[in-house]
């Protein structure tokens, strides 16, 4: 592994983080190392590992304080900043150390008590100050504090290295880290974090003072110093020395499985995954909590999920504790996706996820029982599916949490692999994992994750590049859903983008295009694994007398007002059922449909079209769970209603352009972010279906009867 440490770049992000604040210089220098740590994938992933520094303070009294700077717990190393830093009095931890070594409270038993009970009002009482970047985050002291505190030296840094991992999680890791590193590191045994850990850690510690740091086996690495530096070229210097053993002991090659002749494509196989991995919120409603996907494959991945052992392989365990909060303790293994046979691969899937859910809820009853811990049992679903053949997906309520998960189990594929051509691997007992994964320290990483209503949920809006399309785009991004937006132009799509978020996948898609559409659908799948809502917004005002509009403009007409609502709905509809969870399709159908205007015949015909299909999809997918909505607007300020066209239409009728605007029975402009919020209460109204909402401030022309 390469050190990365640069003298010259550490002094100029120490001057530019402690210029003109009172932020300690050996703070500054450890947001700088922990950086470099962040940046690398094979030491730290999403929040995991810690680094400290011990400080001095002064308080409001003018009274000095030894404090430990250390990471809050979930930050990320790769973007901290000196505020992500937790600062805790060493005193009192140094006290509690004091009564340990006196034998107070040194029985494991008590141990346990404190840590549980105890250990999360400790730290907190013992912080320092609270400043408004850790209550803004919510930030809490890591739970490996303690270690940090107990042990005397100024930085220390603690990874979750793949290669330390790679050798520690065998049958004799601790012989084979010993073989690899001699006595520039202590072993410290598989211990819970926290108090325990701490201790374990203090021990190992106290009888070796001239070790470089700490193995801690199947959990991590722990380097320290007097500087940062130091601490740093140690966890380089090991990680390195490790790396080259498992390198010598080269990749062995692995019976792997029989495939069939031709594979499902991605795009057919994630909506069926999506739709088995659901939890209804209650029970016959047809309301679920849905997961994101993301879809990774690579060499090694495959090397990896086409292994004949795959189901034992994957059932061993995770990497390390780190992990389990994230991803359970293993993934779920589904078949091959044959292409031939896709209702087989579909009923196979639900099987699979149907064992998953029993096997889990049989762990935890189990582990409940023998523990004795009051706690509840979390979702049973898995967060991560392999695919013998693809590849594997990541599952989460977000695209972020997806991704983390598919890095943490592309991460994992490639240590395990590496790990059997070393020897075997192993991870932590069953025990070792409920401990874990519902110890309340670990949950609250997860309890403090709030998710909005469409969290987990997929949303297409065509029409998006501005407007109703824009408007509606950005009211379900806010309410939590992941977005795709449709469009003519990319250069206008990517404007939008700016506005919606991150993340939003712009498609510039000719909708008259049927070619185009499909794989605008097979892009979504690939990117979240299937979609959920559907805004079909476009549309174009065609005017002219009806017995004078060329046949070829009406036709062009009905090609974008009503063809192009059914193209998309059937390919929405195709996904939804593979996915088997429902869905909503949502339209904009305009006044014009039922309350026509002169001279706009060429537009409203294929609108009222298009009412019809809304009320055609309610009858005929109502089965299927997909509800069909539509919403009726009128005067809103677009592409279809611009400022030129309503200066001529206000001319016309007498009136300055706010009162032919605002021309409705409650004398109020309509805006396209009302029609928008229109399409949110749609959305969420699960056993409205066929229904057509008028959104124009009062028309009782266009009201329906």
């Amino acid at each position: 592994m390469q050190n990365l440490w640069d003298t010259s770049g550490c002094v100029s992000c120490i001057e530019a983080l402690c210029s003109g604040t009172e932020i300690p210089r050996e703070l500054c220098e450890l947001v700088y190392a922990s950086r470099l740590l962040g940046r690398e994938n094979r030491l730290v992933m999403h929040g995991g590992g810690n680094t400290s520094v011990k400080s001095e303070l002064t308080d409001v009294l003018g009274n000095k304080a030894n404090v430990l700077f250390i990471k809050g717990s979930g930050v990320d190393l790769k973007e901290i900043v000196p505020h992500d830093f937790t600062p805790v009095r060493l005193e009192p931890m140094q006290r509690l150390l004091k009564l340990i070594h006196e034998g107070r409270g040194h029985s494991e038993e008590d141990l346990r008590r404190f840590s549980n009970k105890e250990f999360k009002n400790f730290l907190f009482l013992n912080l320092f100050s609270l400043n408004d970047n850790m209550v803004q985050k919510g930030l809490t002291p890591s739970i490996e504090t303690l270690l940090h505190a107990f042990l005397p030296h100024r930085y220390i840094f603690h990874t979750h290295a793949q290669a330390l991992l790679t050798l520690s999680n065998q049958p004799d890791g601790e012989a084979l880290c010993r073989e690899v590193l001699g006595d520039r590191m202590g072993i410290v045994p598989y211990i819970r974090p926290g108090i325990e850990l701490a201790c374990s850690a203090e021990r190992v510690y106290a009888n070796h003072a001239d070790i470089e740091g700490l193995v801690l086996l199947k959990h991590g690495l722990v380097t320290f110093g007097e500087s940062a530096k130091d601490a740093y070229d140690r966890m380089i210097s090991a990680i390195s020395t490790m790396e080259d053993r498992i390198d010598r002991a080269g990749r062995k090659v692995f019976a792997q499985t029989e495939l069939p002749g031709s594979l499902m494509a991605v795009e057919h196989v994630a909506p069926v995954i999506r739709g088995a991995c659901v939890q209804e919120r209650t029970p016959r409603s047809r309301d679920y909590d849905t997961f994101i996907l993301d879809f990774r494959t690579s060499p090694d991945i495959i090397e990896y999920v086409n292994r004949a052992d795959l189901a034992q392989l994957s059932a061993k365990g995770a990497m390390t504790p780190d992990f389990i909060i994230r991803t359970k303790n293993r993934p779920l293994v589904v078949p091959a996706p044959d292409a031939a046979d896709p209702d087989a691969f579909r009923r196979d899937v639900h099987e699979a996820v149907d064992a998953y859910k029993k096997e889990y809820t049989a762990y935890f009853e189990r582990q409940k029982a023998a523990s004795g811990m009051d706690v509840e049992m979390l979702d049973p679903l898995p967060r991560v599916a392999l695919v013998p053949g693809l590849g594997l997906f990541g599952l989460g309520r977000t695209l972020r949490d997806a991704r983390v998960n598919a890095d943490i189990a592309e991460s994992s594929a490639e240590a395990v692999l590496k790990a059997e051509s070393v020897g075997s691997f192993e991870s932590i007992s069953e025990k070792e994992v409920f401990e874990i994964e519902y110890w309340e320290m670990e949950q609250a990483k997860v309890k403090k994750v709030r998710h909005d209503v469409f969290a987990g949920r997929v949303a297409m809006v065509t029409g998006a590049a501005g407007g109703i399309g824009l408007a509606t785009a950005k009211a379900f991004r806010e309410k939590g859903a992941e977005i795709v937006i449709l469009d003519l132009n990319q250069e206008s799509l990517d404007k939008a983008c700016e506005e919606i978020g991150p993340d939003t996948l712009a498609i510039a898609c000719d909708v008259t295009d049927r070619s185009a559409i499909a794989e605008a659908f097979n892009r979504t799948c690939r990117m979240f694994g299937g979609i959920d809502i559907v805004v079909s917004n476009v549309g174009i005002a065609i005017q002219g007398r009806i017995g004078d509009v060329d046949e070829a403009l009406l036709r062009r007409s009905f090609e974008l007002n009503f063809f192009s609502h059914q193209t998309i709905s059937q390919h929405a509809v195709a996904v939804m059922r593979r996915q088997g969870i429902g869905g909503n399709l949502l339209y904009n159908v305009s006044k014009q449909a039922v309350n026509p205007g002169p001279d706009f015949g060429a537009y409203g015909l294929p609108k009222a079209a298009t009412l019809f299909l809304v009320r055609q999809y309610a009858l005929d997918h109502g089965r299927d769970g997909i509800r069909a909505n539509g919403i009726n607007a009128d005067r809103i300020r677009t592409g279809l209603l611009n400022e030129e066209m309503i200066a001529k239409r206000s001319k016309a009728r007498g009136l300055s352009p706010e009162e032919y605007m605002a021309g409705n029975l409650l004398k109020l402009e309509v805006t396209a972010e009302d029609v928008a919020q229109a399409f949110v209460h749609l959305a969420l109204e699960q056993k409205t279906t066929g229904s057509i909402t008028t959104v124009d401030g009062g028309n009782i022309a266009a009201a329906l009867r």
